[in-house]
């Protein structure tokens, strides 16, 4: 099992490096950030932009992998965000992991004066998204005429890219999924599947969804012809009703029933003073002292 906490990013530079070498020091596998233009709860609260703040974590760090928790095509076209996402991965020393989703409903989907899409367009525009961004970041070399493709959502006429990948043969991407397309696309395209479970009325329930979101990505990587337990598997723990760091035994809990499910890693997040995901540092403190014998 590997361990990942997601930092967001609501705390100014350099006050900010406490938690991300934070996470480092307490033995986390990888950290996140959410990527989004607000979020939420905290839409009237401080919140930084995503690409600076990881290019900022990966030069105080120099192990722990790091990521975006997910971004999406909400505000995004692939050819730029291709390039900041590669060049971020060479500052990082080829720690990057990419985590893509189709993008929600909210303030994202709609500052930019976007039209409201319908669940269909959503995934459709996210498949292409992807499928972009897998082109864009291999990056073979494609002579003086560059990268081209024209989509229903996207278009590149001549990109370029940075050059050869930091990790080959691309930046890894992860995909955040729950239905039958976005498991589907996870399972013939990605290098490992994000849930955050279903919406779920209590914790039992919560657990039973996300068996069932495990089988069903068992069933999608068998008729994409892959190896379910080749793919990467990560749980966000806290879309549980109960904060997985409430005390260090309900992480164990949590842990234990992930690691049953097949999961190959867990995230939970930094706790915060009040609000979503408040908690106690002892806690952190408490379970980061521990990871080592829970892997």
């Amino acid at each position: 099992m590997r361990f990942g906490i997601v930092i967001l990013p609501q705390y100014d530079w350099p006050d900010a490096t406490r938690y991300w070498r934070g996470a480092e020091a307490y033995g986390f596998d990888h950290a996140w950030t959410y990527d989004h233009l607000s979020w939420r709860s905290l839409a009237g609260q401080r919140w930084h932009a995503t690409v600076p703040t990881l290019t900022a974590a990966a030069m105080v760090t120099e192990r722990i992998r790091l990521g975006t928790f997910v971004t999406s095509p909400n505000f995004r076209h692939p050819v730029p965000f291709a390039k900041e996402v590669a060049t971020l991965d060479q500052i990082s020393g080829g720690r990057l992991v990419l985590g893509v989703g189709s993008g929600g409903t909210g303030f994202d989907a709609s500052v930019l004066g976007q039209p409201e899409l319908t669940p269909r367009d959503r995934f459709a525009r996210f498949a292409e998204f992807t499928e972009s961004l897998d082109t864009l970041l291999r990056y073979e070399q494609p002579g003086a005429g560059g990268i081209s493709f024209e989509g229903t959502w996207f278009t590149a006429s001549g990109a370029r890219m940075v050059g050869e990948p930091a990790q080959l043969p691309r930046t890894p991407i992860h995909l955040a999924a729950n239905g039958r397309k976005g498991l589907a696309l996870a399972a013939r395209l990605a290098d490992g599947w994000i849930t955050t479970g279903p919406d779920d009325d209590g914790t039992d329930a919560w657990w039973r969804g996300v068996a069932e979101l495990a089988e069903r990505f068992d069933s999608a990587c068998a008729e994409a012809g892959r190896e379910p337990s080749s793919v990467d598997r990560t749980l966000s723990l806290d879309s549980e009703r109960r904060y997985s760091l409430t005390s260090a035994a309900a992480f164990e809990d949590a842990i234990g029933r992930a690691a049953e499910l097949g999961f190959t890693d867990v995230v939970t997040h930094w706790p915060r003073r009040d609000g979503i995901y408040a908690g106690d540092e002892a806690v952190l403190d408490e379970v980061a002292s521990r990871l080592a014998t829970l892997r």
